[in-house]
């Protein structure tokens, strides 16, 4: 078979699926625009965060204040920042779990994301007026947007789709995703040395716009599958406590075991970032060098990501389950991370970094999620949640500081850690996948701890 007819092939199982359901194209433009929104202002955190001035992190008076007690708080930008963030991530898990206890469907997910258009026009005055402090606080803000917007986004396409249904159709899905995060890059890589970094955030917030389009003409999807499998609907208040999403993170062997899995990806990720500012402080001078060269780094990750969607997702989920998509990338990393271990040069790491967050979004992240369309919308929206926003900024703040020490004794000594760190994500994948076999298979009329039938 030629190049040519294998494309053809490929284009035309993708029109089969649109035909063979119509809430996709929805699906990809939710996904598009949302990624797109985010994968916008990405560069941007990526600039303030590895700024080599603290003012325009920082507000004066903090700085003032940790000065005067000795602390220079520029040695601690990233620590800092990611202890705050792990602080908001708690102070807003029970206002989310009020949101979706108390509110329909219908009410809490355009909510959301108008939540958040707003706050995107206060940026948009706060850079373009050169407000100090700014950094930090766009910094946080995005942070809580990517958790809380795409968790949102994967929960309610478990409400939409089916579990056969996701392993068919969510790297099509994740792929709208990826050319969305392409998008976002190039965009910025354009635009901001022309327009400046405010105008950014009218970008953003027009594409964001769009999500809430999209949800309006989603939800009748939804409710649909939910009336035919006779699930509970999302058309009602879905009750429960505001602290739920813990407490069955607590409780349930499937969702801990998912938790750890997301914990030790994160510290992966999270001791890989650290050695990148690093890179990026002393390499480039002004935020606008730094923001070119993060969105450069993104549209790599983006590219390799959307090969791997479109020609290996679909077809690995569909024949062999999630198995291989949990377990590939966790042996990818320890293969990087040794090689780093042994020569940490700058290079490899961006090469590294690559192929690590590819890895993630193109096989593990829809891997997870697919595990979602077998369990309840508490576990969904609340302990899927839950996992995606205060547990997965528990583990950057963990090992942001334990990168702060591990840095002390050289980059070699912070990939060897890591090698470790992804042997125990293997495994706790391997764990996961004994959970996931005790959920009730696609023929199984009634649902049992908290799971309902696919």
């Amino acid at each position: 078979m030629t190049a040519a007819d294998t494309a053809s092939t490929r284009l035309g199982r993708f029109r089969s699926a649109l035909a063979e359901s119509p809430p996709l194209l929805w699906s990809f433009a939710y996904f598009f625009c949302l990624l797109s929104g985010y994968y916008v202002l990405r560069p941007v955190r990526e600039a303030m965060a590895a700024s080599s001035d603290i003012e325009v992190v920082f507000p004066p008076a903090l700085i003032a204040f940790f000065a005067e007690r000795g602390v220079a708080l520029g040695e601690f930008t990233l620590q800092f920042i990611f202890t705050a963030v792990f602080v908001i991530m708690l102070l807003l898990q029970p206002v989310y779990g009020w949101l979706v206890s108390r509110f329909p469907r219908r009410v809490f997910l355009p909510a959301i994301y108008v939540f958040f258009i707003a706050t995107l026009l206060l940026f948009y005055a706060m850079f373009d007026s050169g407000v100090a402090g700014r950094g930090l606080a766009f910094i946080l803000w995005i942070t809580v947007f990517n958790l809380f917007a795409v968790a949102v986004f994967w929960s309610f396409m478990a409400d939409i789709y089916s579990n056969a249904e996701a392993r068919r159709y969510y790297g099509y899905i994740g792929a709208a995703g990826t050319m969305g995060a392409f998008l976002g890059p190039v965009l910025t890589r354009v635009l901001v040395e022309r327009v400046g970094i405010a105008n950014m955030m009218l970008v953003s917030a027009a594409l964001l716009t769009v999500c809430v389009v999209c949800i309006a003409r989603l939800r009748q999807y939804a409710v649909a599958r939910e009336a035919e499998r006779g699930l509970a609907s999302g058309e009602t208040p879905m009750g429960g406590q505001i602290l739920a999403g813990l407490k069955l993170v607590a409780k349930e062997p499937l969702l801990r075991w998912l938790a750890l899995l997301v914990v030790l990806g994160v510290g992966i990720g999270t001791l890989l970032y650290n050695e990148q500012n690093r890179i990026a402080r002393t390499a480039f001078a002004t935020a606008e060098e730094r923001a070119a060269f993060f969105s450069t780094l993104d549209l790599a990750v983006n590219s390799l990501t959307l090969v791997v969607q479109l020609l290996v997702t679909r077809a690995l989920m569909s024949r062999f389950g999630i198995a291989p998509a949990l377990l590939i990338p966790g042996v990818a990393i320890i293969l990087g991370f040794s090689i780093l271990a042994a020569s940490p040069l700058p290079m490899l790491v961006a090469v590294v970094q690559v192929f690590t967050r590819a890895s993630e979004f193109s096989l593990a992240k829809p891997a997870r999620e697919t595990i979602y369309t077998r369990v309840g919308r508490e576990w969904r929206y609340k302990a899927g949640a839950a996992i995606d926003t205060v547990i997965y900024r528990g583990a950057d703040l963990t090992f942001v500081w334990l990168h702060k020490f591990l840095s002390a004794f050289g980059s070699s000594a912070v990939f060897g850690f890591g090698v470790l760190v992804a042997g125990m994500m293997t495994f706790s994948a391997l764990q996961l996948l004994r959970q996931e076999k005790k959920l009730p298979g696609m023929r199984d009329a009634a649902p049992v701890a908290g799971a309902e039938p696919a």
